[in-house]
């Protein structure tokens, strides 16, 4: 009884297996959902649309066009940790979002929605809630009192564009630290204690008899367009560290009256106000005050005395054209001060009480400026940062920047700057960030930056043409260059970029100053090109421009160019991110191209391809990149799918994106859709909104999910061979139960135990025994003992030293065939299998077959297969040779018939290729 049931199970077992393979090999998609991982998304994130995270969150899910949601929560993987839904969905039940256990961030844009007491249940980690809708009308939102009490550790709570006028006695989270209500219908803020009872302490009947204790620390009321009034003690015991009330009519000295004990920061842009708000400054003891986009005209001394304890006070676009001469001196503790966007040029002229010794930053920019005077900022030894970008300032020397001998940062951008003169920078000594961008420069030497000695990020930009000259700066990190005609470098020493980690250029074209010499960037990571001529990677000229990247790690490469056939990467065996747009791929096929481009970058883990005009993928192009995470396709028309990229499916990256993609209609490409909607083994977004067209002239927008599926059958042969090789390893498993003895099970486990690494995305360490095992039937034994064997198996220079295995030699005595058939194949780098009309009429050939057919499917990328023909055969003779033709390349094919090929040409094809898989199959 023991022993059925056994064989039961372990039919069962078999079963499950095989299926599980046939599942596992296809790819599944979410209509309307973007699902990724944002840490690979950080320079490609405007291709693919998805929601803003909070720091530290990756895995996310972005759905639009949410009408049904239990229907598109079912395709979100469960443990993402940010969930963005827009849409119309008119109720949420409860337990809506219990699925997603590990779900931490979660924005709802529903328009009106209904919610129950018991919605967020099971949302124990959940940190960042909100609820929007963009639109110019409040829509109405009830919350029940209890429905956040699931939510125990929620940090930040937002409402924007909602009203939540009928709903009370809401519950907040003592856990919460942020609230937010922007674009609300409040009109008082004493209607803050009727809907949120425990914010403000004894404010409802209804709050709970423990302690009080204040919890909040940032309220945002932004974009309360009727909040004109704020009500007797409306916010009274309540200890904020920041009031943001932009966009607000209401008064700032309201506030006084409003019961709050303290106030670190407080924000009134764009509020109309016309003078500082002293008063409430001096109560609250403001250490912040943001007071931008006002009517702030003059600064009068008695409100600017009621500041002295602001640390941070920005008064930008507020048209000012002067300071007041205690300006500085009144605001002794003030470390940042924003005065951009105002009217203080064309003479910058500070006043002569000026003096502050902590001011850290101060931001100028756009204040039409063009003259900086003698000593402009000696009263500010402290300072750190100075920003005067968008200016008109054309001349710059030593004494206008004197006295700044702390300064780390400076901004110079957008100026009308056309000469640096020597030594401008020597006040400088500690200035580690210079930014130079779309100025008048047309000539740059390292000389001219003499004086800093930890310049290590640097801007240099023309609006025409940019020569740069060395000795570059030592300490130098990162450096962007812009010029619209083009950029030469002088290298007349080869001096390299030594400690350069980041690199920036955009313009047409890049020039050595001498023909001989080469620019190098030995400890270059992030390279981004843009509108640069193809031809700087070319055989010839990379090894001028980027002859050896050994530590590149992204490469972000748009080029308005027509493409090259010379086009190349190489040297650079570290490089993870590779971004390549606007290249145009007309002049070669495509896949002989990319196969080129992307054969020398083993460590790649994200590619992205926009509008290069691919014309037709297959598999060549990719066959190498093992370690691909993220592929993304943009911008592209007439894209074909080669059927042979079935022979990756196994090892398709986990997200492949599609984006404004334009297929062929083909049959061809049939395959694409069972693989875009099937089990998760990779994620593919963008199928179901692509077109497909017939020809250049075909404007149809025709679906291509639906082309396929109205016009092309579904792959049925690629089922059918699964189905089939299943049915024959039941058979072969159930002849096998009348054996005495189970060596069958510990292979059974074993080839059970390396399709499980392989599924988790890993391959076992094995060792092979054998290089090649050999197949062939009784008749054709003495062809392949006295020809094959002595070609294959002599060492050189007689033969090619292979280990071979050979059943009549090398199998056990008394040892159980079948058993020692599957262990050799295991051993064995490849299986070569000897074919003839007598082979075909065996029954342990064609078992042979079959099995090392089986491991080809089942493994690709580790098992190999290859056929030796002795005699002109139909290829249609051979069983289920046009479904096993999808996973055999032409040179796994030999054909050693009379007059058809040369002996010692086929043994050397034969060396190479049999070299060639076991090296595939070790990698």
């Amino acid at each position: 009884m023991a022993r059925p049931l056994l064989s039961f199970t372990l039919l069962c077992l078999l079963f499950l297996g095989l299926m599980s393979l046939s599942w596992m090999i296809w790819a599944w998609t979410a209509p309307d959902c973007t699902i990724g991982d944002s840490s690979l998304l950080p320079n490609i994130s405007y291709y693919i649309p998805f929601c803003s995270l909070a720091p530290g969150l990756h895995l996310f899910a972005s759905c639009s066009n949410v009408k049904d949601l239990a229907q598109t929560l079912t395709a979100v993987p469960q443990g993402i940790e940010a969930l963005c839904l827009q849409g119309t969905v008119p109720f949420l039940p409860a337990d809506a979002f219990g699925h997603f256990p590990t779900l931490q961030l979660l924005r709802l844009q529903l328009g009106t929605i209904r919610i129950t007491s018991r919605t967020f249940q099971g949302l124990d980690q959940l940190r960042h809630l909100s609820f929007e809708h963009h639109a110019p009308c409040c829509l109405s939102l009830f919350l029940p009192p209890d429905a956040l009490e699931p939510l125990r550790f929620l940090n930040t709570l937002s409402f924007h564009g909602y009203c939540l006028n009928y709903s009370q006695n809401i519950q907040l989270p003592i856990s919460l630290r942020c609230l937010t209500l922007r674009h609300s219908c409040l009109t008082d803020l004493q209607e803050l204690q009727g809907l949120f009872p425990n914010l403000v302490p004894g404010s409802s009947p209804t709050t709970r008899p423990s302690p009080w204790t204040s919890f909040l620390e940032v309220l945002d009321l932004s974009v309360n367009l009727q909040l004109s009034q704020v009500g007797s003690r409306a916010l009274h015991g309540l200890q904020l560290r920041s009031l943001t009330l932009d966009g607000t009519p209401l008064s700032a000295l309201d506030l006084l009256g409003s019961g709050l004990l303290h106030l670190d920061s407080l924000s009134l842009v764009a509020t109309g106000a016309e003078k500082l708000p002293g008063n409430v400054s001096r109560y609250f003891e403001l250490r912040a005050l943001d007071l931008g986009r006002n009517q702030i005209q003059n600064l009068e001394d008695e409100y600017l005395l009621s500041c002295h304890s602001l640390e941070l006070l920005s008064l930008h676009a507020n048209g000012l054209q002067s300071l007041p001469s205690r300006f500085l001196s009144a605001l002794p503790q003030l470390q940042r001060l924003n005065l951009s966007m105002n009217k203080l040029g064309p003479t910058l002229v500070l006043p002569g009480g000026l003096v502050s010794s902590n001011l850290r930053v101060l931001d100028l920019s756009h204040n039409e400026l063009s003259v900086l005077p003698y000593r402009a900022f000696s009263s500010l030894p402290q300072l750190q940062e100075l920003w005067l970008s968008g200016n008109n300032i054309s001349n710059l020397s030593s004494e206008s920047l004197e006295g700044l001998r702390w300064l780390k940062t400076l901004d110079l951008s957008w100026n009308q700057i056309k000469v640096l003169k020597p030594g401008w920078l020597s006040s400088l000594p500690v200035l580690t960030s210079l930014n130079l961008l779309g100025t008048h420069l047309e000539h740059i030497s390292g000389k001219q930056l003499q004086g800093p000695h930890k310049l290590s990020h640097l801007q240099l930009g023309s609006l025409e043409m940019l020569e740069i000259y060395p000795p570059w700066p030592p300490a130098l990190l990162s450096l962007e260059v812009q010029a619209n005609v083009y950029i030469q470098f002088g290298v007349p020493s080869g001096e390299p970029f030594l400690f350069l980690e980041n690199l920036t250029l955009q313009t047409s074209n890049m020039l050595l100053h001498s023909d001989n010499n080469t620019v190098h960037f030995p400890s270059l990571r992030h390279l981004t090109l843009r509108g640069c001529s193809p031809y700087i990677f070319t055989d010839c000229q990379s090894q001028r421009f980027f002859p050896q990247l050994p530590l590149l790690e992204h490469l972000h490469f748009w080029s308005d160019h027509e493409g090259t056939e010379d086009l190349h990467l190489f040297g650079m065996p570290r490089l993870r991110v590779l971004e390549l747009g606007d290249l145009d791929f007309l002049s070669q096929p495509s896949s002989v191209k990319l196969e080129k481009l992307l054969k020398e970058l083993p460590q790649l883990q994200v590619l992205a391809l926009s509008n290069l005009n691919l014309g037709n993928l297959s598999a060549s192009s990719f066959r190498d990149l093992g370690l691909l995470q993220l592929l993304l396709l943009n911008s592209e028309w007439a894209l074909g799918l080669d059927s042979s990229l079935q022979e990756l499916i196994p090892q398709m990256p986990q997200y492949v994106y599609f984006s404004d993609i334009t297929f062929t209609c083909q049959c061809e490409s049939s395959w694409v859709g069972p693989w875009a909607t099937r089990a998760p083994n990779t994620f593919v977004y963008g199928l179901e909104k692509s077109i497909c067209r017939a020809n250049a002239s075909d404007y149809s927008q025709t679906p291509l999910l639906s082309f396929l599926s109205g016009h092309c059958s579904h792959d049925a042969e690629f089922q059918s061979f699964l189905t089939s090789f299943t049915l024959v390893l039941l058979l072969t498993f159930l002849a096998l139960l009348g054996c005495p003895k189970w060596p069958w099970l510990h292979h059974l486990r074993t080839l059970f135990h390396a399709w499980w690494w392989k599924f988790c995305g890993r391959r076992p360490r094995r060792q092979f025994h054998y290089d090649v095992f050999i197949s062939y039937c009784e008749q054709d034994q003495a062809w392949v003992l006295e020809k094959l064997v002595p070609a294959l198996e002599k060492p050189l220079p007689a033969g090619e030293g292979l280990r071979l295995c050979l059943p009549e030699r090398d199998f056990g005595v008394g040892q159980d065939r079948m058993d020692a058939m599957v262990a050799s194949m295991e051993s064995s780098r490849a299986t070569l299998c000897v074919l003839s009309r007598q082979a075909l009429g065996s029954h342990w050939c064609n078992l042979e077959l079959r099995l090392a057919t089986y491991h080809l499917v089942a493994k690709p990328g580790i098992a190999r297969l290859l056929l030796l023909f002795l005699e002109p055969i139909d290829r249609r003779q051979l069983h289920s040779y046009h479904r096993l033709a999808r996973w055999l390349q032409k040179e796994d094919y030999f054909d050693v018939s009379l007059e058809r090929v040369e002996w010692d040409a086929f043994c050397e094809q034969l060396r190479k290729r049999l070299r060639k898989a076991g090296q595939e199959r070790e990698d």
